[in-house]
Formats: C-alpha cells, sequence, structure tokens
C-alpha cells in the first residue's frame, strides 16, 4: 500500500514537471460554463476532449494536430478515430491521459463524472467544463470552446452560421401550422424527450411541437396507450444502434393504426448524431427535421 502511494505522489511530481506549464502572463483565468474558475494557456497546444461533441466543435474550428486525445465514443470527423483514445465518456482512463501530457483538457458537465473531473485538477490539469443547453446554448458553447481553444474567430464564424440557419427555419415555418410530433429515443422502454432538451428545441425551430413538450423529466417513459391518447402526426425515431436497427422497430408502429402518424406513414428515421450531440452540425439535424416536419417549405428554402 505504502508503496502504491509513493508511486502515485510521483506520478503527480512527474506530470507537473513534464506539463511545463506556460508560465505566469502566458495564460488567462477564465470562467467556465458551470462557474469554475481556470487558468488556461493563451495558445493550447496538447488538448483532451472528454466528450463527442467537445471532438467534433475543436476539428470545426481547425484544430487537428492540437488534439492529443479524445474519448472511445468520438466517431466524427474521420480524423478523430486517429486519435488516442483516453477511455470513456464517463470514466475516462487517468493514467493514459497523465502520458499524453495535456496542457488543456475540455469536459462537459453532462457525462463526466466530478469524481473524474477532481482527479485531473488535483493532478494539476487545467480542465474547463461546458454545459450546453438547448440550440442557443451550443452556439455559446462553440465560442466558448474557441476562446479557450484560442480559435476565436473561426468560433465566431461559425457561430454567425448557425444563427442565421436558425432564422432561416423560423422564417419559413412561423406561419405554418405546427403537427404534433413524437420523438422516440429509446423503445424498451419507449423514451422520448422532455422540456429543455435539445430535441425538444430543434422539433420547435423546425415548426413543429412535441407532444413531450410539458414534460419536465428530460427523458420521460411513455406508454402505448399515452402517445396514442396524444395523437401524434409524425413519429420520429433516433437511436445509436443505426438506422437499420430502427427501420425495424419502426415496422412495429404499424399495429396502432389509430395514431395519425402511423396511418399517414409518417414515421421516420434520423441519424441521432445530428439531434442528440450538441456540436456544430445540429444545423444538420435542424434542416433533417425541417424535411420531415416540414417537408413543403424545402422547396423554397435558403437554407
Amino acid at each position: 500500500m505504502i508503496k502504491k502511494s509513493l508511486l502515485f505522489a510521483f506520478v503527480i511530481l512527474m506530470t507537473n514537471v513534464l506539463l511545463n506549464f506556460p508560465v505566469k502572463g502566458q495564460e488567462r483565468l477564465l470562467t467556465d460554463e458551470v462557474g469554475r474558475k481556470v487558468r488556461v494557456p493563451h495558445s493550447p497546444k496538447r488538448i483532451i476532449s472528454l466528450a463527442p461533441n467537445i471532438t467534433e466543435t475543436l476539428f470545426a474550428l481547425g484544430l487537428n494536430e492540437e488534439i492529443v486525445g479524445v474519448t472511445g465514443f468520438c466517431d466524427y470527423p474521420e480524423a478523430a478515430l486517429k486519435k488516442p483514445r483516453i477511455g470513456g465518456f464517463v470514466n475516462p482512463d487517468i493514467e493514459k491521459i497523465v502520458s499524453l501530457k495535456p496542457d488543456l483538457i475540455i469536459g462537459t458537465r453532462d457525462g463526466n463524472r466530478a469524481e473524474a473531473i477532481q482527479s485531473l485538477n488535483e493532478l494539476g490539469f487545467p480542465v474547463y467544463l461546458v454545459d450546453p443547453k438547448g440550440f442557443d446554448g451550443v452556439v455559446s458553447t462553440i465560442r466558448n470552446i474557441g476562446d479557450v481553444a484560442g480559435r476565436r474567430d473561426p468560433a465566431k464564424g461559425i457561430a454567425k452560421n448557425m444563427i442565421k440557419k436558425k432564422e432561416d427555419a423560423f422564417r419559413l415555418t412561423r406561419s405554418l401550422p405546427k403537427p404534433k410530433v413524437f420523438f422516440q429515443v429509446g423503445n424498451a422502454p419507449i423514451v422520448t424527450v422532455g422540456r429543455g432538451t435539445l430535441a425538444d428545441d430543434l422539433i420547435r425551430l423546425a415548426g413543429g411541437r412535441s407532444i413531450s413538450e410539458n414534460e419536465s423529466e428530460s427523458y420521460p417513459h411513455y406508454s402505448v396507450e399515452t402517445i396514442i391518447a396524444k395523437a401524434p402526426e409524425i413519429i420520429i425515431m433516433t437511436s445509436m444502434e443505426g438506422e437499420r436497427g430502427y427501420a425495424n422497430l419502426a415496422k412495429n408502429w404499424q399495429r396502432w393504426k389509430n395514431i395519425p402518424a402511423v396511418r399517414s406513414g409518417a414515421i421516420h428515421v434520423l441519424d441521432s448524431n445530428l439531434v442528440d450531440r450538441p456540436s456544430p452540425r445540429i444545423v444538420d439535424g435542424l434542416e433533417a427535421l425541417l424535411r420531415v416536419i416540414h417537408p413543403e417549405v424545402m422547396k423554397k428554402r435558403d437554407f
């Protein structure tokens, strides 16, 4: 036990030596999205991402060589697959992170365990946490990541483009009827999205109205009876299982002909990463939702 304690102390000591942290005057004191004070270098050279949406954002900002580690769930863009893996989203491998000698780690409040973040802080690593909520929250997070990663101007450009697409979607749908949408993210049990989730926000921006929009729980469970009673006009299904698996599940709805969406054949399968992952690609998710909620506007769109 004593040997392990001495070894851990030695790792901490060597980590701080090898990291060669920027000297005073070459770093900034920032407040992250959960209110923590974090001292970060002006131009980070070795960045580790603790979540897929963060990885996507870093690459979208033009970073590549600076990214030295990502989680095993970081699968986009293709270049992310070539980066060293630092373990899982919930339980990152602390020893692996230490070996990569990052000068900046970016994590997320929604997913990364507080114990893991605390361990990294105690080892002397600067950990900046993001906490995007809804479409506007994602835009703000992209700006913040651009600032902390030394890519402020590219982040402003991405944010400007995202806001324009959001405004275009509103302009195209504001005078149209708001069809009722059931958004399914789980099958056994049936799980949907509640108020305040990114998917709920995207449905509204695309000119729809979620049948679960008043649910305070983020991911409530619904029975078939509840869905029948709420009579959705459109059913949208997403899952990390992939389109083929969910296309098969979509066939199960054919038994419930008393649901308007089933009678009209308005059952759609979307790529979950476009509507569930708070990254720059949510504008692609918004467009995908527009195509199924208001296909008529896509013929006259400037999107």
